[in-house]
């Protein structure tokens, strides 16, 4: 028996509890892996409180994230002892997921924990630390230099905003933070941001093309915040979209595209191939400060994950929070 939060659904009634789960109950998959830690993520929040459809089937053990250590393993690359992290792979939605002390995976979906982060510390990076490296590396290989000009970087103080203001500091960019938390500002200059403005003024709708002010863009919010950074970005800039924090919608026009050369770069982090999700954790752990790790991420016991997702969807977390599931 093991513990988990476990997800089900009676007619239109989800009910969310945490659990003695039996192995016996355990998905297909070749690797079996004792969970160390987990993490929220939006899209587990949007899981936990139901407040929108991203569970496919149920009952359902959510968390996109996972770092572990392999038990057993019938696949090639993995062999018991292991460490490794999980992004992502529908897991969480489709598939048994990370919020839970163990796990059933397919082993292609598993890269090996950076040997510069502990299973905790790789947590606080999770999907959404995972998803600013590869905004990063995207707007990288688009051409976008430092000496260009400045990065936006909206939702500054989630998780991908946080883990993308540090990345691009390092990399040695003059970064823009975008929040609507002004309490925030020294939070922000502490991870990197040279600047922090507030969102209220992307949230609105504005002009198809205005005032270039960015090289480029991490965006993890959508709507009127990304058309916005798209019709102020740089003649030949870039902007790298990953998420819906205001909404999907788009209510852009192509000016920036045809009249400016702006490149919109769609950043995917579930499906991606093995390749980018290597380069992207070779650059976390590369220029990703472990101590700005501690000021990012905010640690949780399993029991607390339930409410926690909560205050993640009403907007009171700061930066990322790992869950110990073994507590």
């Amino acid at each position: 028996m093991f513990s988990a939060i476990m997800i089900d659904k009676t007619d239109d009634q989800q009910s969310v509890s945490l659990q003695q789960v039996d192995e016996a109950q355990l998905p297909e998959g070749d690797v079996t892996i004792d969970v160390a830690y987990s993490t929220l993520n939006y899209k587990d929040g949007l899981a936990i409180t139901g407040k929108s459809p991203v569970v496919r089937k149920f009952p359902m053990i959510p968390g996109i994230d996972l770092a572990g250590t392999v038990r057993t393993s019938d696949h090639v690359d993995w062999k018991p002892g292991d460490k490794v992290v999980l992004n992502g792979w529908g897991v969480g939605e489709g598939h048994w997921g990370g919020l839970a002390q163990v796990a059933r995976l397919k082993g292609d979906w598993l890269v090996p924990l950076p040997a510069a982060f502990t299973g905790a510390q790789a947590m606080a990076i999770g999907t959404a630390g995972y998803t600013a490296a590869l905004c990063v590396e995207a707007l990288v290989k688009a051409g976008v230099t430092p000496d260009q000009g400045e990065i936006l970087v909206t939702g500054a103080t989630g998780g991908v905003g946080s883990v993308a203001v540090a990345l691009l500091k390092k990399a040695g960019f003059t970064v823009i933070g975008s929040t609507g938390k002004a309490s925030e500002a020294d939070y922000l200059t502490q991870l990197g941001a040279a600047g922090v403005i507030d969102r209220a003024t992307l949230s609105e709708k504005g002009k198809p093309l205005q005032k270039e002010r960015w090289a480029g863009v991490v965006d993890s919010v959508g709507s009127f915040t990304l058309a916005n950074a798209c019709a102020q970005t740089r003649y030949g800039g870039a902007v790298a979209a990953c998420g819906l924090a205001q909404g999907a919608d788009f209510p852009a026009t192509v000016m920036p595209f045809i009249l400016r050369g702006v490149r919109l770069l769609g950043i995917d982090s579930v499906m991606a191939p093995k390749v980018p999700r290597l380069a992207a954790w070779e650059r976390l752990a590369r220029d990703l400060d472990p101590a700005l790790l501690d000021v990012i991420a905010t640690e949780i016991s399993l029991s607390e994950a339930i409410a926690a997702a909560t205050d993640l969807m009403d907007g009171k977390v700061r930066g990322r929070i790992i869950v110990d599931v073994n507590r």
